[in-house]
């Protein structure tokens, strides 16, 4: 694997390369990025359409298909990101020790990080953008249903580097396809990596978490709940439900369970039950649940409550109360989003502070789960680990720190 270890040793270097590169050069070439990527359209859309045409499944072209839209949606997150204030050199905090020691503690970036992914194009420049604007260095290894595209806008990034005398091997893409490469990456390439990011289903995830002898962040699964209480708003409650499930089925921030207090089955449950099923969604329910639709329903069973759907079917439950809510996500969530619609700060503040989610809303539609949407610009990727970075992983969270400490000849008694 030769090949590999070169793209390392160049991301290495290129790393060490940038440390010495104004922010003002870096600002100047995310500028290019955006403005190659929207001049280059009708070629990425080009590029796109080879990769629709090999697709075999629908949720991969879901995913995996670009239109101009799309396009501006990119061009509007590196401009966002190039707007943010560098990341890196800040002074998190500082202090004055009675010994007359001061000591900061100052961000700095990761290294050379290699991302995992699969099927949206946005992930490339998403995340290039991001790695480099907080002094990374990245390899990107993109699935190979999105090859081309994914391979035209890291070529485009490059192109943006090299004009801007930067490294362009700060952003890399690994353009052969063999499978046995990504094992590699997680178990022979220490050396060179400091972080992997995987971004895709359950089994690449698996994977990288079991193989990687390098650090990761990323999630599993995203296993997201409602609980609808019983002081709700019908209408709020309907809209943030259709939202959550149906705008976007095949991502992670999809809702697949929710949970509805049983005292307003009648009067919330059956009309938004309804309404999901208008939408074409399939909805499994529990036995209290069923009754009320004498049961023709599909009954829920155990494996319903531990899967993350990615489609037009949903798992409904009926609980007692915020208690039992949070208790049946403990048991089947996977730390991702959950969110509870209620009008009652009080149930509201319990379920917030009761749930381990790395993304715990009120009110909101689990859809937001999403760096854009945290004002980030984009997102490398959602953490469910327990230890930091969790949540949306943006240029903050993509930088680490050290601690610089002065004295004037200063010494230990």
């Amino acid at each position: 694997m030769n090949y590999i270890k070169n793209i390392g040793e160049k991301s290495l270097k290129a790393f060490e390369n940038l440390k010495n590169v104004e922010h003002s050069k870096i600002k100047r070439a995310l500028k290019e990025y955006a403005s190659l990527v929207k001049k280059n359209k009708f070629k990425i859309l080009r590029e796109n359409s080879k990769d629709i045409k090999k697709a075999k499944r629908k949720k991969l072209i879901d995913r995996l298909i670009l239109n101009s839209a799309k396009i501006n949606q990119i061009v509007s997150s590196i401009k966002t990101i190039e707007k943010f204030k560098n990341p890196v050199g800040q002074v998190l905090s500082k202090w004055k020790r009675s010994n007359k020691l001061k000591i900061e503690k100052v961000s700095i970036p990761i290294g050379v990080i290699s991302v995992i992914y699969e099927s949206r194009p946005n992930v490339t420049a998403d995340v290039a953008s991001l790695c480099l604007k907080s002094g990374n260095s990245v390899i990107l290894r993109g699935g190979s249903e999105a090859y081309y595209t994914n391979r035209f806008l890291a070529n485009l990034f490059r192109r943006a580097l090299k004009r801007n005398k930067i490294d362009k091997n700060c952003v890399q893409f690994i353009e052969k396809k063999d499978r046995k490469i990504v094992d590699f990456i997680l178990s022979k390439m220490s050396n060179y990596i400091d972080l992997i990011v995987p971004r895709g289903g359950k089994n690449l995830v698996k994977k990288v978490q079991k193989l990687s002898k390098v650090n990761v962040i990323g999630h599993l699964e995203g296993l997201c709940h409602i609980y609808l209480d019983k002081n709700s708003n019908l209408e709020m409650a309907k809209k943030i439900i259709i939202n959550a499930k149906m705008r976007r089925t095949s991502i992670c921030g999809a809702l697949e369970t929710l949970l509805i207090n049983d005292r307003i089955l009648s009067s919330h449950g059956t009309k938004i039950i309804h309404a999901l099923i208008r939408m074409g969604c399939e909805v499994r329910v529990d036995d209290k649940i069923n009754k009320l639709f004498n049961f023709k329903l599909k009954k829920a069973i155990e494996k319903d409550w531990q899967t993350e759907y990615l489609d037009s079917i949903i798992s409904i439950k009926s609980v007692k109360g915020v208690d039992e809510a949070v208790s049946h996500i403990l048991k089947y969530g996977t730390m991702h989003t959950d969110s509870i619609i209620t009008n009652n700060n009080k149930t509201a503040k319990s379920f917030l502070k009761g749930v381990n989610s790395s993304i715990a809303m009120h009110n909101v539609s689990t859809q937001f789960a999403d760096g854009g949407e945290f004002g980030f610009g984009g997102e490398i990727g959602i953490s469910t680990n327990k230890m930091p970075p969790r949540g949306p992983v943006g240029i903050n969270q993509l930088t680490s720190y050290k601690y610089i400490v002065k004295g004037n000849g200063s010494i230990r008694s």
